[in-house]
């Protein structure tokens, strides 16, 4: 990283583009009327993913950044999971067939908050209601503080074969800040666990940017994380965004670190990674060699949707559970975000769609692009725009964000083809942002670009 860069272009806020346009882009003209008709015009061939949303932990960690409320009461976790399962049935024949699905997450939240027979059953009537291929992935995040040997097993029998495990630091003084305090012994159980049951696909995730982090702490995490040896770090910058996060006003910030220390300790935890033998994939994913999200990168064909980068292939992405969002082909949907309006939509026999996106040429083509820059740090914009039936030169002079990016020496363009240089790469939002035609600065809806 160049530190004069990140000091000219880090304090920008700016999405993370996991969809374009993004998220505060959506609109209430999109509801459950429109889903419904968007999902009795999928093709017969579509590939989906399938993505449920479990929006319930023990207690809140205050840095953290999703839909979600903590419960202490069992039976409302068994109430949503019915819900889940209701929904799940009623767009299954609403597209009125057994599409074929590719990727299952599990997200939240704490996933393996539900009991063990309610998750297996959740995963009975997805395999029930769609195609899901023997070689699926199936994946589900984990807290490793609640993970119980039941729901290892549980995990087991469903065919899950792939475990995000929240580590964050392993720093007891930032745990404490946190209010996440996670031993080193707790993660190492839990991934023995895993591993013995035979779900070894394991990924961490790690933050940067937290408060009393310094980057002698970043690398006293990643140290004990690789004795773990997982296949796959996700490395991200702490969003302080107590305006929109309430509980992150929990949080001092005199002891959050600046723009630059937040760029060394990026710089060293992406460092200490490559030297252990991990590719960085894109702009915050680290995995082995042999690791297909490697290999994807590698052969161009890497893609990236709201988990973040992936190897999913699938044109449709279904949404399950409050705040959940889907992706068609005509465009974006979300979910009611309180609980109780999601769960009422269901009872009632309609989706729950509070809001979406449609879909124009234009945006298409941006998102290509966007998608892309972010992927691979470079974008053929000649044969992109050729594909969309438009100029690269009318796309070029739009985007007037990147004249200074070049200038900077963070953009390389050739003719047509762009590219992010090796030493700005940690950039790649601001270089996304150049081809974003919603995005208004002077809205500070999004985390730091560094």
């Amino acid at each position: 990283m160049r530190a004069d860069l990140a000091a000219s272009y880090g304090e920008e806020r700016l999405p993370r583009y996991t969809s374009y346009p993004t998220a505060p882009h959506f609109s209430k003209a999109i509801g459950p009327d429109t889903y419904g008709r968007w999902l009795a015009e999928l093709r017969a061939s579509a590939s989906a993913s399938l993505y449920l949303h479990v929006p319930f932990c023990r207690e809140m960690c205050w840095y953290c950044g999703c839909h979600t409320q903590i419960v202490r009461r069992d039976e409302l976790i068994a109430g949503y999971q019915r819900t889940l399962r209701n929904e799940i049935v009623q767009v299954a024949e609403t597209i009125g067939r057994r599409i074929k699905v590719e990727h299952i997450h599990f997200g939240g939240g704490t996933p393996t908050i539900m009991m063990p027979e309610a998750f297996a059953e959740l995963m009975a009537t997805m395999r029930q209601k769609f195609f899901v291929l023997p070689s699926a992935e199936v994946a589900v995040e984990i807290d490793p503080r609640t993970l119980t040997a039941d729901m290892v097993e549980a995990m087991r029998l469903s065919g899950v074969n792939r475990a995000s495990l929240g580590v964050q630091s392993f720093d007891p003084v930032v745990q404490r800040a946190i209010n996440r305090v996670q031993s080193f012994e707790q993660t190492a159980s839990v991934v023995e666990q895993l591993r013995h049951a035979g779900i070894v696909g394991i990924n961490f995730d790690l933050i940067y940017g937290l408060p009393h982090q310094t980057v002698a702490s970043c690398l006293d995490t990643v140290r004990r994380s690789l004795t773990l040896a997982p296949d796959r770090f996700s490395v991200f910058g702490y969003a302080h965004v107590p305006e929109f996060k309430k509980h992150q006003r929990m949080i001092n910030e005199g002891v959050l670190p600046d723009g630059l220390a937040r760029h060394d300790q990026a710089c060293a935890i992406a460092n200490a990674l490559k030297e252990a033998g991990y590719v960085q994939i894109g702009l915050d994913h680290f995995a082995r060699p042999d690791d297909s999200m490697a290999v994807a990168f590698e052969e161009r064909t890497l893609r990236r949707n709201f988990q973040g980068y992936t190897t999913d292939k699938g044109e449709v992405l279904l949404g399950f559970g409050a705040s959940a969002i889907g992706h068609l082909p005509q465009g974006y949907v979300q979910n009611e975000v309180q609980i109780g309006a999601y769960a009422q939509s269901i009872a009632a026999g309609r989706p729950a769609t509070a809001k979406g996106y449609g879909l124009t040429d234009d945006d298409r083509l941006r998102a290509d692009i966007i998608e892309r820059i972010m992927c691979e740090f470079s974008a053929d914009l000649g044969d992109i725009c050729a594909r969309h039936g438009a100029e690269a030169g009318a796309m070029l002079n739009s985007a007037a964000r990147l004249k200074p990016l070049i200038s900077d020496g963070v953009v390389r363009l050739e003719g047509n083809r762009l590219a992010v240089a090796k030493d700005s790469r940690f950039l790649v939002r601001s270089v996304a942002a150049a081809f974003d035609a919603h995005l208004n600065p002077a809205k500070q809806l999004h985390s730091r670009a560094v």
